[in-house]
C-alpha cells in the first residue's frame, strides 16, 4: 500500500510539474531550449512566408526581440521553431502549448481574452473593403447582391453586417482558408470584394501580379487593436513581453520597424505597402496597454 501511495504521490507531483510548466513559458523554454512562434502565411506585412520554412514581417521581428530577451532570462541560447497557424486554429494552438507566442494579425477582443492573453497593442487596425479598381464599388451600399470574401475564423464580415450602413444590403459570404486564398477569390472574380484588416488588404495588393488592378475603398468598418498573443496566467512571460514592447516604443525601434515594413520596399518582390502609421496606433504606443477592441469602440 505504501508503495502504491508513493507511486501515486510521484505521479501527482510529476503531473503538477508538467501543468506548471505548461503555463510558465520561461520554465518550459529553459528546460527544452526551444520556443515555438506562431506565424501566418499571408497576413500582409505583419507576418508572412518567404517559402522554404522562412517567415518574416513586422510582428515576426517584434517577437524575435522578445525571444532575445527570453534567452537572457533563461540563460541559454534558444532554438526558434515556426508553426504556421490559421485564423481558426491560432487560439487553440496557444492554449494547448503547441505555440508559445503568436506573431500574426490577431485582434485583441474581450471574448478572446477569456482564453488567451495579449501583449500591449503594437498595431491598431482599420477594417476596410478591397475591390477591383474597375468594379465601380465605392462602399457598403454597392455590395448588395455581391459575393464578399472573408477568411474563415475572422470577424471582419460580422463587423460589416453590424455596420449601420449595411442595413438592407444583402450579400453572400464566400470563404478563403487563409488571407491569400481570400484575395485569390477577389483576384479570380469569384468574389466582388474582400473585407479584412487594411494592412492585410494592402499587403496582398502590393504583392499581386498587377497591384494597380485593385484598390481599398469605402468606410472604416471598425478600429481594432492587434497584438501578439500568449497563454493566459503566465505573468512572468507576459511581463517580459510587455516590457520588451514598451522598450521598443520608447527607444523609437517600433517606429523604425513600422517604416521598414510599411513604408519601404519589402521582400520577396521589393514592393511597398505604403501604409503610414495611424493616429490610433500612435495613441496606443503613447500609453502601452492590452485593452480589448471593445474599449476602442466606447470612444
Amino acid at each position: 500500500m505504501k508503495l502504491k501511495l508513493a507511486a501515486l504521490a510521484i505521479a501527482v507531483l510529476t503531473t503538477s510539474g508538467v501543468f506548471a510548466q505548461a503555463t510558465d513559458t520561461l520554465a518550459k523554454v529553459k528546460a527544452s531550449g526551444v520556443i515555438t512562434m506562431g506565424v501566418r502565411d499571408s497576413s500582409g506585412a505583419l507576418s508572412y512566408t518567404l517559402g522554404d520554412g522562412k517567415y518574416t514581417g513586422y510582428h515576426v521581428e517584434v517577437c524575435n526581440r522578445i525571444i532575445a530577451n527570453v534567452e537572457k532570462a533563461v540563460g541559454r541560447k534558444v532554438e526558434v521553431k515556426y508553426q504556421s497557424v490559421t485564423s481558426q486554429n491560432r487560439i487553440p494552438l496557444v492554449q494547448n502549448g503547441t505555440v508559445d507566442i503568436e506573431c500574426g494579425s490577431t485582434t485583441n477582443n474581450a471574448t478572446r481574452q477569456k482564453d488567451v492573453a495579449f501583449l500591449p497593442t503594437t498595431f491598431v487596425e482599420e477594417v476596410r473593403i478591397a475591390v477591383k479598381a474597375n468594379s465601380g464599388i465605392t462602399g457598403i451600399a454597392q455590395l448588395n447582391g455581391k459575393n464578399v470574401a472573408t477568411t474563415t475564423g475572422t470577424t471582419s464580415v460580422q463587423t460589416l453586417r453590424k455596420n449601420e450602413r449595411a442595413t438592407g444590403v444583402d450579400f453572400k459570404e464566400v470563404f478563403g482558408k487563409d488571407h491569400s486564398d481570400s484575395f485569390l477569390l477577389l483576384e479570380s472574380g469569384r468574389a466582388d470584394a474582400f473585407v479584412m484588416d487594411g494592412s492585410i488588404l494592402a499587403g496582398n495588393i502590393a504583392t499581386a501580379k498587377n497591384p494597380a488592378d485593385f484598390k481599398i475603398v469605402g468606410e472604416v468598418l471598425s478600429v481594432e487593436p492587434i497584438a501578439i498573443m500568449i497563454r493566459k496566467d503566465d505573468p512572468a512571460f507576459k511581463k517580459l513581453g510587455a516590457d520588451t514592447v514598451a522598450d521598443m516604443i520608447k527607444s523609437g525601434d517600433m517606429a523604425k520597424l513600422w517604416d521598414k515594413w510599411f513604408m519601404q520596399p519589402i521582400p520577396p518582390k521589393n514592393t511597398r505597402v505604403g501604409l503610414a502609421v495611424s493616429e490610433s496606433t500612435k495613441a496606443a504606443w503613447a500609453t502601452p496597454n492590452d485593452k480589448p477592441m471593445e474599449d476602442y469602440a466606447k470612444k
